[in-house]
């Protein structure tokens, strides 16, 4: 018997978006019987997920698109025990890198195909919300809010220049962490985050914050923080290794903390940080642990790029094994 998929879109994805959706179906439909809904908000999403039966569901779009569906079974009480793929669409696709799911839409079709359904761990706060990939603090949530602006300001910048595929040829964005890259609207996308995160320097958020790792005190309220930073998946903003080692199969939470003191050590945080080097800077370290308090100076919280606060006490907790991904059979 063929697989049995149920695949969600978003009826208002741009056209680039549909054309990758269409050649992903055609290769599923080579081999699965797939059903296509499309949803334009939460109510539409939560009403396709509770007629999924047995199915595999697989979500085609980002981040974003992954945490609504998996926020919505979990709320629904139907998250264990199903098994989702993922068709990444846009820019950002940071769990997808941790998965090592393909960007291309048809390669990502065969791993759905022919790869595995790998135990998969999930997030949670205090009220229930998940968070698939990071959830960032301070200046991390700030720099993450800014880069979403400019993300679709780049994306409309190369609407209208019509920059292509290949676009302005190779262009060495090291100091962005980027490396050499081909700008096209994809990679014009991917400078979102960093540009967030260096306007975010100039101005750099400082909080006074309590951070607790399994009921161990990492950080006491009377220092300053710059950012914190709980990591299921290892990269942010388009392949930014915040959490370099963060393995969403392992069962544990890294928590990344950065105390620069002044405002030069913010700012050269900040700068380590759009470079991916921020891991030797003597000021930040990255803890393990299942479960992480943090309270304090109000703070706004950067769920894979859902925006939430400010509040002043929240903890995270791992689920371990809470769902499953379909990932490549073979690493």
């Amino acid at each position: 018997m063929p697989q049995q998929l149920l695949v969600i879109t978003n009826a208002r994805a741009g056209s680039a978006d549909n054309q990758a959706v269409n050649d992903a179906l055609t290769v599923l439909r080579e081999e699965a019987w797939v059903e296509v809904r499309g949803t334009g908000d939460l109510d539409e999403l939560a009403d396709a997920l509770r007629e999924t039966g047995g199915r595999t569901i697989v979500v085609a779009g980002g981040d974003g698109s992954l945490h609504a569906v998996v926020q919505t079974l979990h709320g629904l009480g139907e998250l264990t025990g199903r098994t989702l793929g993922l068709l990444p669409l846009g820019t950002g696709n940071d769990f997808a890198r941790s998965l090592g799911i393909p960007r291309s839409a048809r390669r990502a079709a065969r791993v759905i195909l022919d790869g595995a359904a790998r135990a998969t761990d999930l997030v949670v706060d205090d009220e229930e919300r998940v968070t698939v990939n990071n959830v960032h603090i301070g200046a991390g949530a700030e720099a993450g809010e800014r880069g979403a602006r400019w993300k679709a300001r780049l994306r409309r910048l190369s609407d209208i220049v019509g920059i292509g595929p290949v676009g302005l040829g190779p262009v060495n964005l090291g100091p962005l962490g980027l490396g050499a890259a081909r700008i096209g609207p994809a990679n014009l996308g991917r400078l979102g985050y960093p540009i967030g995160a260096l306007q975010t320097a100039i101005y750099p958020p400082t909080l006074r914050l309590r951070i607790e790792v399994d009921g161990e005190v990492v950080v006491e309220s009377d220092e300053e923080v710059l950012m914190v930073a709980v990591g299921n998946g290892a990269t942010v903003g388009g392949g930014l290794a915040l959490t370099p080692d963060a393995d969403p199969h392992d069962g544990l939470l890294d928590v990344l903390v950065a105390t620069p003191v002044t405002l030069l050590d913010q700012i050269e945080y900040l700068v380590h940080l759009t470079s991916g080097s921020h891991e030797s800077y003597a000021r930040a370290g990255i803890v393990r642990g299942r479960s992480v308090t943090v309270s304090g100076t109000p703070f706004d919280c950067n769920s894979d790029g859902e925006l939430d606060g400010p509040v002043s006490e929240r903890t995270w907790r791992v689920l371990p094994a809470a769902y499953a991904m379909v990932v490549p059979a073979s690493p």
